[in-house]
């Protein structure tokens, strides 16, 4: 559990940004994300593909995105662009490489396979988007087909076209499939980010999702607007009531070492409350450093 602790990296808020738009991608350099998607994919016309693929392969090769994670998304397995987008983002080495769409432990095999054959260098992750009822249905599989599969993406829209379900606050239609998704990363140690907020012009409604997302137990949100990521950062870190709650959760456990009985605040503590407590800890830990790092 301690090594899972070291190892959190922010991915509060995941930002999507259409590569073939090129003051979006210098804008990108000054946004306090924790990621960004570098998008070949839904946010490009077809005639704008190409330009696009080299605009996000020269982006990650710039290296001036500071702190930020970047990953690109590719075209789809099976689209005329995938085997060239993947290629040239193996080649270029980002943080991550997102593919939408992945349906199963096979596929996330055979897209392994061709990044290890592109001579992706170590360090570039798998992400999966997971976004149909197949990929909700074997999630776990999915999840677990890889070591290199580090980041599972919820496409909310997608699932939701899909189920033939509607948009609604609280999401309803959707819960079954995020519940599932959700207790396959958990039970294969895999991140996993819940899908975006389509409207840019209700606040108080992707403040409600975040709160949501967060109390579900997802580690960050994708995003498709510069303006929500403030509100998002702030949702997936611990409060500073819960991070002094969690010290004083591991004061007392440490006062408390041998008596058999430790309380904080009238309750009982047990091993599992230790363990949420330092994780607490270590996520804010983890957010402080990375806020206090060079932009």
């Amino acid at each position: 559990m301690s090594g899972e602790h070291a190892a959190y990296r922010p991915r509060r808020s995941v930002l999507y940004m259409p590569a073939s738009n090129e003051r979006a991608l210098e804008k990108a350099k000054t946004l306090l994300v924790d990621a960004l998607i570098l998008d070949l994919e839904d946010a490009v016309a077809p005639d704008m593909k190409e330009q696009a693929r080299e605009n996000a392969c020269a982006a990650v090769r710039s290296g001036d995105y500071g702190r930020r994670e970047l990953t690109i998304r590719v075209n789809g397995i099976g689209t005329r662009w995938h085997e060239e987008d993947l290629a040239a983002a193996c080649a270029a080495g980002p943080d991550g490489i997102v593919v939408p769409k992945v349906g199963s432990a096979d596929e996330v095999r055979q897209l392994v396979a061709a990044m290890e054959a592109a001579g992706a260098p170590e360090h570039t992750m798998l992400w999966a988007m997971v976004e149909t009822p197949q990929a909700m249905l074997h999630c776990e599989e999915i999840a677990g087909a890889s070591a290199r599969l580090a980041v599972l993406v919820m496409g909310t829209n997608d699932l939701a076209k899909e189920l033939h379900a509607e948009h609604v606050p609280g999401r309803q239609p959707l819960m079954a499939g995020l519940g599932l998704c959700l207790l396959a990363a958990r039970a294969t140690g895999t991140v996993i980010l819940d899908g975006v907020f389509n409207n840019v012009k209700d606040p108080e409604g992707f403040e409600a999702e975040c709160l949501q997302g967060r109390q579900m137990g997802f580690d960050g949100k994708t995003l498709i607007h510069p303006g929500q990521v403030e509100a998002c950062n702030a949702a997936f870190a611990p409060s500073d009531a819960q991070v002094e709650e969690a010290r004083g959760i591991l004061q007392a456990w440490a006062d408390g070492a041998g008596s058999g009985v430790v309380t904080y605040n009238g309750r009982m503590v047990e091993n599992l409350h230790v363990e949420t407590a330092r994780r607490v800890l270590d996520i804010d830990e983890a957010i402080r450093a990375l806020e206090s790092s060079a932009t």
